[in-house]
């Protein structure tokens, strides 16, 4: 019978470490998802103009 229990709890630690690894990855692909979106709204407020001044009237304009 022990050795049994010896495989059984093997079988056991292998399912854990293959789902640890799983979240492991999945974890990563959704931060890595929300990091790519993050860099793509910095690029999209880049291209905002920026206002400068009308030397003639003062007034800031897109520029």
């Amino acid at each position: 019978m022990p050795p049994l229990v010896a495989f059984g709890a093997a079988l056991g630690g292998l399912a854990v470490v293959r789902w640890a690894y799983k979240t492991a990855q999945r974890i990563n692909r959704e931060l890595e998802e929300a990091r790519l979106a993050r860099m793509a709204e910095t690029v999209r407020t880049s291209e905002i103009p920026t206002l400068k001044r009308d030397p003639v009237t003062g007034a800031y304009r897109p520029g």
